[in-house]
């Protein structure tokens, strides 16, 4: 697992630990997924690097991705594509040089590898290039505007995000259903079940999909 401190990846993570498929999660990334004052959890297994392309993983059997940033929280076009493209392909390899056949990743609406827009230029490159690796099953989530706690994270909400996700609780009735805003936890939901259930081949889920996955 890797991205389980974002708004996704802590929901898929959750859902993660309290699956009984699950003996042990392995969660990479720059800083732990729990504070030290939280609950112990013992299936929990932190591997803690500065650099996701010399990351190691032990042996598993599933790989979920939830990396991702924006162009002006990263700083610079290069520094985005070094996560959302760079970082992502890294634990996809890592996992798959570990005995992983499946894989689930969060990727993002309008995602194409030939889109003029440059964030879903490198989200469609990145589907294309993780698609590529040899994995049995890959899943892929496309969410529209994401929903949910992200005061708990300690991450500011952006006031054209904020303003759209207000305007989305009237307007999702009218929207097209891939359109509508969809809850963190529904994208989790359907990573997970869906890696577990679906067969092999690559699975592409747009928000109309996701949206059909209860939240926890």
């Amino acid at each position: 697992m890797a991205g389980a401190t974002g708004l996704v990846g802590r929901a898929v993570l959750a859902r993660l630990l309290a699956d009984k498929q699950y003996s042990a999660v392995h969660c990479v990334g720059r800083r732990a997924p729990f504070a030290a004052q939280d609950a112990p959890q013992p299936k929990l297994v932190a591997h803690i690097t500065d650099s996701f392309s010399d990351f190691v993983a032990p042996r598993v059997d599933d790989v979920f991705i939830a990396l991702g940033t924006t162009i002006k929280v990263a700083g610079s076009r290069e520094a985005f594509r070094a996560v959302d493209f760079d970082a992502v392909l890294a634990v996809a390899r890592a996992g798959l040089a570990a005995g992983a056949i499946r894989l689930a990743v969060v990727s993002a609406m309008g995602a194409s590898s030939q889109s003029p827009v440059f964030y879903n230029r490198v989200k469609g490159e990145m589907e294309a290039a993780v698609s590529a690796l040899g994995f049995d099953t890959v899943v892929i989530v496309r969410p529209s505007l994401l929903a949910g706690d992200r005061d708990s994270l300690s991450q500011a909400q952006r006031l054209g995000e904020k303003l759209a996700l207000g305007a989305a609780r009237w307007l999702n009735p009218l929207l097209p259903a891939d359109y509508r805003s969809v809850d963190a936890n529904q994208v989790a939901g359907a990573m997970v079940s869906t890696l577990q259930t679906a067969g092999a081949g690559p699975h592409v889920l747009l928000s109309g999909a996701l949206r059909r996955h209860p939240t926890i």
